[in-house]
């Protein structure tokens, strides 16, 4: 597989080589650019992919293969999992399959995930229980044993795969939006624990023509949705994933080529006087300084938010 070490793009060119990468939900979409990209700037892969329907139902194998041949077909390293992300076995299995081979754990790109739409009050608790497995508990499952490995190591990436539709909302997926959602609580809290171990997180926010994207049918030509190719979507998550990314508990969109930061900060709001009790009346009269969204500030924990106040 044809290196970029060496080549000339302008400035420092991102490197793989020696590390090892795992992609969850590496067999179509997002995740198969991803692990190739990774796989051609040098990475040793781990594809893992469980083959399922979008709605989660079934399994194939042949998905992860493929990937797993592209990538060396063209003199890269991968091998294929097929494990499931929903269970602890699942994710640790996916883990040691990269030990296994290769001996560690450099970067995560936690992506495997499910789509189902329904009415916010047509939303059965067997739909709600399965995408908070996949998205949510998978995305933990997969990073806990990581972590770990990384942790003994001092060094390690991760990149969760939200979306805007957990960030901002999305209708009618109450259920995708709120275990999207729960993600970017992950990867904030993974940032904190892993900066002392030289382990850093981010997430990313995707927009992409992919398959849960034109379930409702196909885009028209010159969309937005159009315009949006997986491949612009990697370039992101792979920088988050490499050696030169610096930054950690943040959140990035990617849509359509434009790459930006997203946040939730803190406006400065109205502090009521110390040693009284406001009432609901209160917050009535201040209620344009309680609503405002600037001045703000972006805190790093709870704690920082709490520094403000104070």
């Amino acid at each position: 597989m044809r290196r970029l070490v060496g080549e000339d793009k302008g400035g420092e060119v991102i490197d793989f080589t020696d590390q090892v990468a795992i992609v969850s939900g590496a067999g179509r979409g997002l995740g198969r650019h991803y692990a190739l990209d990774l796989a051609r700037r040098g990475a040793s892969v781990v594809v893992n992919d469980l083959g399922c329907a979008m709605d989660g139902e079934g399994a194939d194998r042949s998905i992860a293969d493929q990937v797993v041949d592209e990538i060396r077909s063209t003199g890269g390293t991968a091998v294929a999992s097929y494990e499931s992300v929903e269970s602890p076995e699942g994710g640790q299995a996916i883990v040691q399959t990269a030990l296994d081979n290769f001996g560690r754990v450099d970067c995560v790109v936690s992506n495997a995930g499910i789509w189902g739409m329904a009415p916010f009050d047509e939303i059965t608790p067997e739909q709600w229980q399965r995408m908070i497995n996949t998205h949510l508990n998978g995305g933990f499952y997969l990073s806990q044993p990581a972590f770990k490995v990384m942790k003994n190591q001092g060094y390690g990436r991760f990149v969760f795969i939200s979306s805007s539709g957990g960030a901002f909302g999305i209708y009618p997926s109450t259920h995708y939006a709120a275990a999207k959602a729960g993600i970017l609580g992950l990867t904030n809290n993974v940032a904190i624990e892993g900066a002392r171990y030289g382990i850093l997180a981010n997430a990313v926010l995707p927009f992409a023509i992919t398959r849960m994207a034109t379930a409702t049918g196909e885009p028209e030509e010159g969309s937005l949705l159009a315009l949006s190719r997986p491949e612009l979507v990697a370039a992101l998550t792979v920088y988050l994933a490499s050696r030169a990314c610096t930054s950690s508990h943040q959140n990035f969109s990617s849509l359509a080529g434009r790459y930006a930061r997203v946040f939730i900060g803190v406006a400065d709001g109205w502090i009521s006087e110390p040693g009284s009790t406001p009432t609901a009346d209160d917050i009535l009269a201040q209620l344009e300084k309680v609503s405002a969204t600037a001045p703000f500030s972006i805190p790093g924990s709870i704690v920082e938010e709490m520094d403000v106040v104070a």
